[in-house]
């Protein structure tokens, strides 16, 4: 279902501010004259969404109900995304909710957001016994009418199973579906569950567009809809005081002996690879190296060189060596895979550990996909009062986790991927009480000395890695010094023009 034109041109900022059901002279309680009942959406009382949500609420309902909210992590993307659920319900008599997340913790982060707006999620994953019977039921009841409102919060791997895709069908006509996190939705498999029956649709994700998968960006835009303005980047975010300021501060790392001439014969491998590609005249640009598929494979392997480095275990050692008093501090690790099929290596995560907790006296523990819902909520309040000063974690942590607390980061794995390197900086830096300004110790590898061969190679492929580092510098408090962490790699590659 689309919306009308008329509802499409019905500017909605002004009614956003207004908390429910105090509008069109309605009696407290009620809903076009009716008893309000529970799990229907509401405006909480406390809220006030900031200019750039209003904004992009009104763009994506002038958007005929499609669009894709580009965000900074931490600037109210769920927010944003309840209030125009709140809105359609009022507009249209919105009927269904639907959220589609990642992993499972981002289900009970939603729910948590859901309840505020006096919604009554179902928790749609894991074991098909604890949710199938409920939403069957449910479904049944808002289409005999006897039920005005139903949520569903389901995961990405639960979205494609039989169970619930024969769900699907029975979606009321006017139901909206919300795709957090959305680039992951972006592969074959997840993008062709997504329900075409559903009219009203948007996607949330602070980088959109998916890493080495032009086509599944494409076809992310295309079901969700064209990203839409104001995009609202990490300066916006910081400017306006949606995210903290922070300092900066880069942590040269050189390969070792061994390291040094894996990284040089792969790099070797690429320049041959390109080399070939440009005899057979194929055209390849510095911006789309990265997208070629006999390339690829090369670059992940060498991704996961430069990420497990030895040498961060060394430099993490002499970081913390006298910081012992440091609390509220996020440990991000390596897992090995770099994208690659197979079992994560825990190896980096494991010394990291060894090292805070047994040499150096730190209370920490580890923060792993493999961390049941439980713990995960009892480490966070660990975390919290200071009684864990700090975790060690995967790429768990690199979407949507919501842990305000952290104060510090240690990244050890510098991702050359955009995505991970926008999520992990944007975890460290959401507000918190007593929370003034975040610190950032990132971990950033030297490529070795290349011949003249392979050195054009690297500088191409590392031109817009390095752009990334010199952004996040820029915005720092100490972007001075920061930039002069930076300074030698620009020199050793010309690359003073990023």
């Amino acid at each position: 279902m689309y919306l009308t034109q008329k509802q499409a041109q019905t500017p909605i900022a002004f009614r956003l501010k207004i908390p429910y059901p105090a509008y069109a002279g309605e009696k407290k309680g009620t809903y076009k004259g009716k008893q309000l009942l529970p799990g229907c959406p509401k405006i909480p009382p406390s809220l006030q969404l900031r200019g750039y949500q209003k904004q992009a609420a009104n763009n994506w309902f002038a958007n005929n109900g499609r669009g894709t909210l580009k965000m900074a992590t931490g600037s109210g993307k769920t927010i944003a995304a309840l209030a125009i659920t709140y809105e359609l319900y009022r507009q249209i008599d919105l009927q269904v909710l639907l959220v589609v997340c990642p992993y499972r913790h981002l289900v009970t982060q939603w729910a948590r957001e859901c309840e505020k707006f006096g919604l009554k999620p179902i928790l749609a994953f894991e074991n098909i016994r604890n949710w199938q019977t409920q939403l069957s039921t449910q479904l049944y009841n808002v289409r005999s009418g006897s039920q005005p409102f139903l949520t569903v919060i389901t995961t990405n791997s639960t979205l494609i199973t039989d169970g619930f895709q024969s769900q699907l069908k029975y979606f009321s006509e006017k139901t909206l579906i919300i795709g957090d996190e959305a680039h992951n939705l972006g592969s074959p498999k997840l993008e062709e569950s997504l329900p075409r029956s559903v009219g009203l649709r948007l996607g949330l994700s602070a980088t959109p567009e998916r890493y080495f998968d032009e086509e599944g960006t494409q076809s992310l835009l295309n079901y969700f809809g064209a990203v839409l303005q104001p995009e609202f980047t990490l300066r916006d975010a910081i400017t306006q005081g949606a995210l903290v300021r922070y300092l900066y501060y880069p942590i040269p790392i050189e390969l070792t002996l061994e390291e040094s001439r894996a990284y040089a014969k792969l790099t070797y491998k690429i320049g041959r690879a390109l080399s070939y590609r440009q005899q057979e005249n194929t055209f390849l640009t510095n911006t789309n190296i990265e997208d070629n598929e006999d390339i690829k494979p090369l670059l992940i392997q060498r991704a996961r060189l430069v990420s497990a480095a030895e040498n961060k275990l060394k430099a993490l050692r002499e970081l913390m060596a006298t910081r012992g008093e440091t609390t509220h501090t996020l440990f991000y690790c390596s897992d090995g895979s770099q994208e690659a099929e197979g079992r994560a290596n825990l190896r980096q995560l494991k010394e990291v550990t060894r090292i805070l907790g047994v040499e150096l006296g730190y209370r920490v523990s580890t923060y792993t996909a493999e961390t049941s819902l439980v713990e995960r909520e009892a480490l966070r309040n660990q975390f919290e009062s200071g009684e864990l000063q700090g975790l060690v974690a995967i790429r768990c942590l690199d979407e949507g986790v919501d842990i305000p607390a952290i104060k510090t980061a240690v990244i050890l794995a510098s991702s050359s991927n955009p995505r991970q390197f926008i999520q992990r900086r944007g975890r460290v830096l959401r507000p918190h009480p007593g929370k003034e300004r975040a610190t950032i110790f990132d971990m950033i590898v030297l490529p070795p000395d290349l011949d003249r061969k392979t050195l054009e190679v690297e500088r191409n492929l590392l031109r817009k890695e390095l752009r990334r580092f010199v952004e996040f510098a820029d915005l720092a408090d100490n972007a001075g010094e920061a930039r002069m962490k930076l300074l030698d790699l620009q020199k050793r590659y010309g690359l003073m023009d990023v």
